[in-house]
């Protein structure tokens, strides 16, 4: 079951970032969490806790349950059983549409979301107040600034005034990164952001997200792919995900070894690691 629906309005300017919940605790804590559909164990009694600066890189095949957890991690999704607690606040005790606003999802159902004929800088400018329309309240000149700076600092200022339907997928992707910007989270959930990207935008992509990685103003991070050539540099910490299960968590380097991640692709891989960026092939 989805949770909530509308929210309230936002205030308009909440500084910069804010990295750890109200509580000084994990950003996000799962315990016994399990997601059932149709008898099916989507996932299956998950344990799992981000703590305040981690940046969390979630590996797993087609249908283990990667976007589920980010899910429920983002607070889009009620569990089936078990406890969720995110930015300090357990779900059941508090407003999801309070909560919700702090915590910023780039996947592909923003996209699906979001008006084509809209510009990008009217999608990053919306992102402040989670608008899917720029008329539903009037933006000032600082919203609109920022806006343009992100879109700069993501090195696609030239498609400002661009349809959002009609730029490419990787400018389309550096988009709704800098729409979830905008709101200033104090967490950021990216579902498989690089999907689909050419090796030009994949790599521009990923220059972003390591920008944002190695900056510790920003809050804790958790990216959902399917590729250790995805992971951008910065990344400390790992989750391998099968059959509704994390394999194994930890620091990044004790966890993406050749035989753990061999294990859950159900594929001898060879695994490393060169100058911070990741890779993997085939055993020969």
């Amino acid at each position: 079951m989805l949770l909530g629906a509308d929210r309230p309005d936002r205030p308009a300017h909440r500084g910069p970032f804010l990295t750890t919940g109200s509580s000084g605790g994990p950003a996000i804590r799962l315990a016994g969490v399990s997601v059932v559909r149709d008898d099916r164990p989507i996932l299956d009694a998950v344990d799992w806790e981000v703590a305040p600066g981690e940046r969390w890189a979630v590996l797993g095949a087609n249908g283990s349950g990667k976007t589920t957890l980010l899910a429920v991690a983002g607070a889009r999704l009620w569990p089936t059983s078990g406890l969720v607690e995110i930015l300090g606040h357990r779900l059941g005790r508090i407003d999801v549409r309070e909560l919700r606003p702090r915590v910023a999802l780039v996947s592909g159902s923003v996209i699906r979301q979001l008006r084509p004929a809209l510009t990008a800088r009217e999608v990053v400018v919306t992102g402040r107040s989670g608008d899917l329309e720029p008329w539903w309240r009037e933006y000032s000149i600082e919203e609109w600034a920022e806006a343009d700076a992100l879109l700069a600092g993501a090195g696609v200022a030239s498609v400002a005034e661009r349809a959002f339907g009609i730029i490419s997928e990787g400018e389309r992707q550096q988009v709704l990164l800098a729409r979830a910007l905008m709101s200033r989270p104090e967490l950021l959930l990216l579902d498989e952001p690089a999907a689909g990207l050419d090796l030009g935008a994949r790599e521009r992509l990923l220059a972003r997200l390591s920008v944002l990685a190695n900056d510790g103003a920003v809050p804790p991070i958790v990216m959902v792919t399917h590729h250790a050539e995805e992971i951008p540099t910065g990344m400390t910490h790992a989750a391998l995900v099968r059959d509704g299960r994390l394999e194994a968590t930890g620091p990044i380097a004790e966890v993406l070894t050749s035989s753990a991640v061999s294990s859950c692709f159900s594929v001898d891989v060879d695994v490393g690691c060169e100058n911070g960026r990741w890779w993997s092939r085939a055993s020969s």
